[in-house]
């Protein structure tokens, strides 16, 4: 294996458990603390996700990196998923996110607050990024 490779690993397992940490275990379970009103749980959830969009991005560019500093190692396969990668992580950081946050800059949060088709677009991107992601480093462990 060579540092390329490592180095791509790390990164997308790295990447992959922070999605699955934050996204699918602390987003939802916040709202279940004691104490934790709707705004409240807005608030850090707003500077949780800004955080961990901005870890995503380093971590792209480390996977990029990793990927020219393989060049010629890395199949078509690899660089089409990190591809992909970049698409949702720009359309859930840069377009969707901030409409969300746009929703609750007014301080316009309460527990009756629906849903919108931007919450359920955020969370097709995020079980999307972890597919992708999976499989990314999987392609890159078998390289």
């Amino acid at each position: 294996m060579t540092v390329a490779m490592a180095v791509q690993i790390a990164a997308a397992f790295t990447w992959l458990g922070m999605v699955l940490a934050i996204s699918f275990l602390e987003a939802p379970l916040k709202f279940r603390a004691p104490g934790i009103t709707v705004p409240l749980g807005v608030g850090i959830g707003r500077l949780v996700f800004r955080a961990l969009n901005v870890s995503e991005a380093v971590l792209w560019v480390i996977i990029l990196i990793g990927l020219f500093m393989g060049l010629g190692q890395t199949d078509v396969a690899q660089w089409a998923i990190f591809a992909l990668l970049a698409v949702d992580l720009v359309l859930g950081a840069l377009v969707i996110r901030p409409l969300m946050d746009r929703r609750v800059a007014d301080g316009v949060t309460r527990a009756s607050m629906p849903r919108t088709i931007l919450h359920f677009l955020y969370i097709g991107l995020e079980v999307l990024k972890v597919a992708l992601l999976g499989a990314f480093g999987v392609l890159a462990c078998l390289s």
